[in-house]
């Protein structure tokens, strides 16, 4: 059997350290909040965490990188044994290290320090080149791509390659497969006024143009990633699977191995995108580049879950980083005004929102035989769709009691004229601490009333018989 070939990424490895803390005041001589500091950690950021994220789920990578011998460069090559193969460029210098300081999980500020020149490369990396399945360029502006470039540009002309550019950096060579740019790197490349998808359309076409690349995917964030090719034709917009409430720092790094990876696999440009979008989402929902899970063993299996299914790592998360985690529960069979206002507001009290819902069998227990109007996993997928709603998840007994033990929620609601005392989760709260509260309720909206007034309109326009 022919040996599977590697995905190659060449660019600019840098070590990104996080500093993390809680800041309850400010300093008495100047106007400055003070961070007490409760952890810190370091991890390969740039060209590095690229190809950590590429090499998931066992894929072979090579990662062409200038390193020297200073600390920070024996620290990244520690963090990447066993991940990745390094194929090193001396570097002139010392390397990059980017320095952010956080508070509840907020970056204050960030300190750069180092830089260093790459020198020239060797027959490693053109060999390295050679072999490669797809490649990846993550430029960050540091010179290891034009040191490189003569290399990349014999390579696009018959292998994938992927360009996730800097303003810093080198043009992608021509024959790119797919560019990377996000929406701020967009408008600064390419004249074109608003922030309308029409504008980052014509971005997108005019740089693809420019550059001679196959494809450009601007990407914008929550909105998704706007797929173009050269000239005025129609984009595709890719959105978000989900709204991803997280740090996130790595994402671009993310989508861009992601694609790289997907185009390795035989991927059209088309296909490779919409999965690097659902890959990116799922990485900021985990945590982005500063989840510990991500560093703690060599090889990951696969794309992290959606945060939906995973209500419990979110609760984990949320109290990790000092944040407040919301849950509600009910049967939402069929949802409705009611619902929604509820669970927006919900929202709005702290940091995360989990829904927890009655399952099938435990629903018709406490509605009575035709019920559920819904199966449950249709109900779960439009929880889940909500903007409001961060995660879901499932409870068979009649209460969720047992449920919210395992969650062990800061805050639950109920809406409607409970009183807090009333609430059979209220006791359950107290055992560590947490608080039950009750919303106001829209009057008139329930499932049981929508169900008898589609019921009585049913028996209106039913046909006589003749």
């Amino acid at each position: 059997m022919t040996a599977r070939k590697p995905l190659v990424v060449v660019g600019d490895v840098l070590l990104d350290e996080d500093i993390e803390g809680v800041s309850t005041r400010l300093s008495p001589d100047a106007p400055a909040p003070v961070v007490d500091v409760t952890g810190d950690q370091s991890h390969p950021g740039g060209a590095g965490l690229a190809a950590a994220l590429a090499a998931r789920g066992g894929r072979e990578v090579i990662l062409v990188t200038a390193l020297g011998d200073d600390p920070a460069s024996e620290a990244v090559r520690r963090a990447l044994r066993g991940r990745v193969q390094l194929v090193e460029i001396p570097l002139d210098g010392t390397l990059p290290v980017k320095t952010r300081v956080l508070a509840g999980g907020r970056p204050l500020v960030r300190i750069d320090r180092g830089g260093g020149t790459p020198g020239e490369p060797d027959d490693a990396v053109r060999e390295a080149l050679a072999q490669a399945h797809a490649v990846l360029v993550a430029d960050y502006g540091r010179h290891t791509a034009s040191a490189v470039r003569p290399h990349l540009e014999a390579v696009a002309r018959r292998t994938p390659l992927v360009w996730d550019p800097h303003l810093k950096g080198d043009d992608p060579v021509p024959g790119a497969r797919i560019v990377t740019p996000n929406g701020a790197e967009a408008c600064a490349l390419s004249p074109a006024e608003g922030q309308s998808l029409r504008a980052y359309a014509l971005r997108g076409g005019d740089l693809a143009e420019r550059w001679r690349a196959a494809a450009v995917a601007v990407t914008l964030g929550e909105r998704g990633v706007l797929l173009t090719r050269p000239g005025a034709g129609t984009p595709m917009l890719v959105p978000a699977p989900y709204r991803a409430q997280g740090d996130p720092c790595g994402a671009g790094d993310c989508f861009a191995a992601a694609t790289a990876a997907a185009l390795a696999d035989g991927l059209l440009p088309e296909e490779a995108v919409q999965r690097a979008v659902a890959e990116a989402a799922a990485f900021v929902a985990a945590g982005g580049a500063g989840n510990p899970a991500l560093w703690r063993t060599e090889s990951a299996s696969g794309p992290e879950e959606a945060p939906e299914t995973d209500p419990f790592a979110l609760a984990e998360r949320v109290r990790a980083r000092g944040g407040t985690v919301v849950a509600t529960g009910g049967c939402f069979d069929l949802l409705h005004a009611g619902h929604v206002g509820l669970l927006e507001s919900a929202r709005r009290i702290g940091d995360c929102l989990i829904v927890c819902v009655n399952s099938d069998a435990s629903l018709t227990r406490r509605k009575g035989p035709g019920r559920p109007l819904n199966p449950v996993a249709d109900r779960l997928r439009v929880l889940a769709a909500l903007g409001s709603v961060d995660a879901v998840a499932v409870f068979e007994e009649d209460t969720p009691a047992a449920l919210l033990s395992r969650l062990r929620p800061d805050v639950w609601v109920k809406g409607g004229d409970y009183s807090v005392e009333d609430l059979p989760e209220a006791e359950v709260l107290r055992a560590w601490g947490g608080q039950a509260v009750v919303l106001p309720y829209l009057v008139g909206r329930s499932t049981t009333l929508l169900a008898h007034r589609a019921a009585q309109a049913a028996v209106r326009v039913r046909p006589s018989s003749p």
